[in-house]
């Protein structure tokens, strides 16, 4: 046999691309490894989801770095030679009435909305998690006191929901972080409800039951993590949702409060020069509506990428 003949014989040496891919992983860090890569593979196919992506993490470098990129305090201004500037070349998206650069401001004002998207994420999701699981698999009398109380909170209006969370509260970033966050769960329980009934009836569940596994064992380590794909799908979604609520808040003032700047109240204060000033409400309402449509992509992309009947 020639050498060429035997080098075409010879097994060829498994690339990282079929380790991942194996159709029998040999531990689960290799299956769980391959599971990612396979949704990643999926998600990189969708142009718009990796737009999406991209935004979102151009908007938590510049939140990162907002003192390195922006030109000016966002703070201090001059009233006397730069108030109410249009966009130049020394500031970009203008200045305000107090003489402050707009383009600093939303810079600034990106942290801000990265800080309430985060925790209000943190908040609602676990909760949202717990109760819906919770129902799902005891079923009965908590199901049904667990899922009217879910039915309470989803007849309002969300924004309506929160307005009044921080009347009560007062207002403040925290306080309306945590009314956003108790008007943001009700959705999440539904659907991890919604999972944990097909789930509780698997045949690997009966064979935990047996086994002798408590309740709250079998709902933290068997179903939850089944439920925590379509629990982050949604809360991608909600994003969008979650920062035109604060934006709200913040435009009737119940939000961050002056001289924060924060996007919504950024945009309540232009609203005063909106026919002859435009761009001091024009620059936030932009920065709002294309971190909004980059959640709202992203979360498709997840969608479609974490989607169990999905072919890999």
């Amino acid at each position: 046999m020639t050498d060429i003949a035997k080098a075409e014989q010879a097994p060829r040496p498994e690339t990282l691309h079929d380790w991942l891919m194996a159709e029998r992983p040999q531990s689960r860090r290799q299956a769980a490894l391959g599971r990612a890569y396979g949704a990643w593979r999926i998600f990189a196919r969708n142009r718009l989801a990796m737009v999406g992506l991209a935004i979102v993490l151009l908007l938590v470098l510049v939140a990162v770095f907002a003192d390195l990129l922006a030109p000016y305090s966002p703070y201090i201004g001059d009233l006397r030679t730069t108030r109410l500037l249009p966009p130049s070349s020394a500031h970009w998206f203008g200045t305000d009435d107090q003489g402050r650069d707009i383009l600093s401001r939303i810079i600034h004002g990106s942290r801000i909305t990265l800080y309430v998207v985060v925790l209000v994420a943190v908040l609602a999701a676990p909760i949202g998690l717990v109760v819906g699981t919770v129902a799902g698999y005891l079923g009965g009398w908590a199901d049904a006191v667990l899922m009217r109380i879910t039915d309470i909170f989803l007849a309002f209006p969300r924004l309506i929901l929160a307005l009044a969370f921080v009347a009560a509260l007062g207002p403040g970033i925290e306080n309306a972080v945590i009314a956003i966050a108790i008007t943001s769960w009700p959705p999440y329980a539904r659907i991890a409800r919604a999972e944990t009934l097909t789930i509780r009836q698997a045949d690997y569940i009966a064979a935990v039951q047996l086994i002798g596994a408590s309740r709250w064992r079998i709902v933290v380590r068997h179903i939850m993590p089944l439920c925590v794909s379509s629990v982050i799908v949604r809360v991608t979604l909600d994003m969008a949702g979650i920062i035109l609520t604060a934006a709200g808040l913040g435009f009737l003032g119940l939000g961050a409060q002056p001289p924060m700047p924060e996007w919504g109240a950024l945009i309540a204060n232009g609203r005063l020069y909106v026919l002859d000033q435009w761009w001091v409400a024009a620059a936030p309402g932009a920065a709002i509506f294309l971190v909004s449509l980059a959640f709202n992509l992203l979360g498709d992309g997840l969608r479609d990428a974490l989607d169990p009947k999905a072919a890999k």
